[in-house]
């Protein structure tokens, strides 16, 4: 898992930076501010949890086990419904999608507490 996860991170990463890069330079002018800011925190989001991904790799290897993969699977799940949530909402203005983001939340609060629990176990 511990590939799998750091490869997962790396993307992440490339994909938050594209998107931070697009949001500065591509939507600056296009986006009302309110919206532009989503986007930028969809971004700023997404590459923490890239991180962490990063960091579950390494994790994997010293601690393998469920709570370390159970991390990484949620931190991927909360980058797709927080940040993926986020980017459509700024984009399109479908407002409902807000309603999705807390779940996103949920899973990176989740990922951060197997996290910790495989350190606290291992």
């Amino acid at each position: 898992m511990d590939k799998t996860f750091f490869a997962i991170g790396a993307l992440s990463a490339l994909v938050a930076v594209a998107a931070g890069a697009f949001g500065a330079h591509g939507l600056a002018d296009r986006l009302p501010a309110e919206r532009l800011v989503t986007f930028e925190t969809a971004a700023r989001y997404q590459m923490y949890h890239a991180l962490a991904l990063l960091a579950v790799a390494g994790a994997a290897t010293r601690w393998p086990g469920s709570p370390v993969t159970a991390a990484g699977w949620l931190f991927l799940a909360g980058t797709v419904l927080f940040s993926g949530s986020l980017y459509v909402l700024s984009l399109t203005g479908i407002r409902w999608l807000g309603a999705i983001t807390p779940l996103g939340g949920v899973a990176f609060i989740a990922g951060w507490a197997c996290l910790a629990w495989a350190a606290a176990k291992g």
